[in-house]
């Protein structure tokens, strides 16, 4: 019998527990032994058909343990145990679900669904909440979307700068600014204080250009002191519009600069940059479409 997710959780945290850096595909076909599955349950497709039962669970089994720090994913299709993952199997659970996650302050921010005003949600014994197949499948897509956010953004900071530099010219173009041309945009190589990564000519003769910095950081906060350095370094081009784009955080000192000045300085942050390239298909595609219908109460009616 296929497992559920939750099922999955111990004994995928149970085949890192050696500290080591694992592969994905060794901690899959761990996990699908100690269930014993046969090939024809590791085989059994979801109703889309474009993945397997058992890999879509034990993906999301991996999900959940690393949105609650019981693991890490130090490189692509990688894992590895946390110090708290290690803590969380002394413990010798019989199984580690979503009840046992939610001792976890990043869990439960990961996982609780955010209520609209006024909406109280109700939660039963067995953790599921007492709401429509609606509101289920809206907060299933919200869930399912802020992981694409995570796993882009870290998709990111893996590559080089260089990357990030020509990936924001591109964004800029899919955004639609500099639209008359596809040749409209470029990554730079410009050394003037504060330092241009890139540029968009707006229009053909270069009139109004918008100038680029990107900064691909892991976890280090964008102070206002490189805002500042920016805004001269447009000052040096005699321009009047910038966009500082970085894989982590502004400081509210950084926010507040640009809220300030004369100049337009939109500030772009890991998330949102992530969102953005969702929202315009860079790095991204569209793996499965739902369409959901409603009674047409018209078409039945003979009036």
């Amino acid at each position: 019998m296929i497992p559920d997710f939750q099922s999955c959780m111990r004994p995928l945290l149970a085949s890192v527990s050696d500290g080591q850096i694992h592969r994905f595909n060794e901690s899959f076909e761990q996990v699908c032994m100690h269930f014993q599955l046969t090939e024809d349950e590791q085989a059994e497709k979801l109703p889309s058909g474009k993945q397997t039962i058992i890999r879509n669970r034990i993906a999301w089994a991996r999900t959940y343990l690393n949105k609650a720090g019981l693991l890490t994913a130090p490189g692509r299709s990688q894992l590895q145990i946390t110090d708290r993952g290690q803590a969380a199997l002394q413990q010798e659970p019989e199984r580690i679900d979503v009840r046992f996650l939610k001792q976890f302050p990043e869990f439960v921010e990961f996982h609780t669904a955010k209520p609209k005003a006024n909406k109280t949600v109700v939660v039963d014994d067995n953790d599921t909440e007492d709401t429509d197949p609606t509101e289920r499948l809206e907060e299933a897509y919200s869930e399912i979307r802020q992981e694409l956010i995570d796993e882009v953004l870290r998709a990111v900071k893996q590559q080089s700068p260089q990357f990030l530099e020509k990936l924001v010219v591109e964004l800029m173009q899919a955004m639609g600014y500099g639209g008359w041309s596809k040749e409209s945009g470029q990554a730079t190589q410009y050394t003037a204080d504060g330092g241009i990564d890139g540029l968009i000519n707006e229009d053909p003769l270069g009139l109004d250009t918008i100038y680029l910095q990107a900064k691909r950081y892991e976890d280090s906060t964008i102070g206002r002191e490189a805002i500042q350095a920016f805004s001269g370094a447009l000052d040096m081009q005699r321009a009047h519009k910038g966009v500082f784009i970085t894989t982590s955080k502004f400081s509210k000192g950084a926010l507040e600069y640009v809220s300030m000045i004369q100049k337009k300085i939109i500030l772009i942050d890991g998330a949102k940059l992530a969102t953005l390239m969702i929202k315009h298909n860079l790095g991204v595609s569209v793996k499965e479409t739902y369409e959901i219908k409603a009674l047409d109460t018209d078409f039945f009616s003979e009036d």
